[in-house]
């Protein structure tokens, strides 16, 4: 059974529709699938409006720093480069917590502290995602030793919350961000970000399970990836394979395979903002049952396709 959903936008009101679509014993989110011989499953659909549904909207993705948020609050290890006595440049891999507002607290000994009297660094973080787009952000700040006390145990218990294990307070660092340069992938041009922008963006609240979500998906409900590449995105090539990449708050980003044209990538925004894992799923219920409808001409098409597509080059 799918899970109950709301509809997809606001003010469209739910009308009864010819039957609706058969659920495969694959549907996502299907709590128990012994109940859809005893009633019919619930159905998503949408009236018809005068306008346009306006699924591709300005704010259509997460802002950059957003994203950086998100990946520092997401992996743990990074790669830490200093400048050592002797000039030379050195990295070294680390772990790191963070902040409320992101500033990353490092636990450093003895070999790891071969930084110079100028204690200017870099923290890169890079956030893997279905093994097929790697974002990344790379944090420009000073390294600082605390010596208050106080504020030192408080970077302890920010340090235990992340990693549940007890930590010497002498050894805590914190990097003091002056600015982060944000890539979506590799070979990616990247976008500079302020200390403050950075410091005031909120991480995406779907971060904890946007993994699961996504494997689910790609799992359970391929045919409903390639029926939104077909209702949802207006492109000019075959699609011979497509894959779910991340959902955030906002939308779906997707990898598409064309035999003719190459490898792409589009992003399928949603009508609303979701906040939480119940959210999400209702919304990908809705918008699955909603493009079937149109694929099957049991509803007309009444929102604006999604016209942006990033190719993307393997060199």
């Amino acid at each position: 059974m799918l899970l109950q959903t709301q509809s997809l936008i606001p003010h469209l009101a739910l009308l009864p529709l010819p039957p609706s679509k058969p659920i495969s014993k694959t549907q996502f989110f299907n709590p128990n699938p012994l109940r859809r011989t005893h009633s019919p499953p619930p159905r998503c659909s949408l009236s018809a409006v005068s306008e346009p549904t306006q699924l591709q909207k300005p704010s259509s993705k997460p802002f950059p720093a957003e994203v950086s948020r998100t990946i520092v609050e997401l992996v743990s290890v990074g790669t830490l480069s200093t400048l050592t006595q002797q000039g030379w440049p050195l990295g070294i891999g680390v772990r790191f917590a963070v902040d409320p507002e992101g500033t990353p607290v490092l636990c450093l000994n003895d070999s790891n502290r071969q930084f110079s009297i100028d204690r200017r660094s870099s923290l890169h973080v890079q956030l893997e995602q279905s093994g097929l787009r790697t974002p990344q952000c790379t944090i420009l700040g000073s390294i600082d030793k605390p010596e208050d006390r106080t504020f030192l145990k408080y970077l302890h218990s920010v340090w235990r919350k992340r990693f549940e294990e007890e930590v010497d307070e002498d050894l805590l660092y914190v990097v003091d961000v002056d600015r982060v340069l944000q890539m979506e992938d590799f070979r990616e041009v990247g976008t500079w970000i302020t200390s403050s922008d950075y410091k005031k963006a909120q991480p995406d609240p779907l971060r904890d399970f946007s993994e699961k979500l996504v494997n689910d998906i790609n799992t359970n409900n391929i045919e409903d990836i390639n029926r939104f590449c077909n209702i949802y995105a207006d492109l000019d090539f075959q699609v011979s394979e497509a894959k779910l990449i991340w959902i955030d708050r906002l939308g779906l980003d997707m990898r598409l395979w064309s035999p003719q044209n190459g490898i792409f990538e589009v992003r399928i925004p949603f009508p609303r903002d979701v906040t939480d894992e119940k959210g999400a799923k209702s919304m990908f219920n809705c918008m699955a049952q909603l493009a079937w409808e149109v694929e099957k001409n049991f509803h007309a098409p009444d929102f604006e396709k999604v016209k942006q597509v990033k190719q993307i080059t393997n060199v």
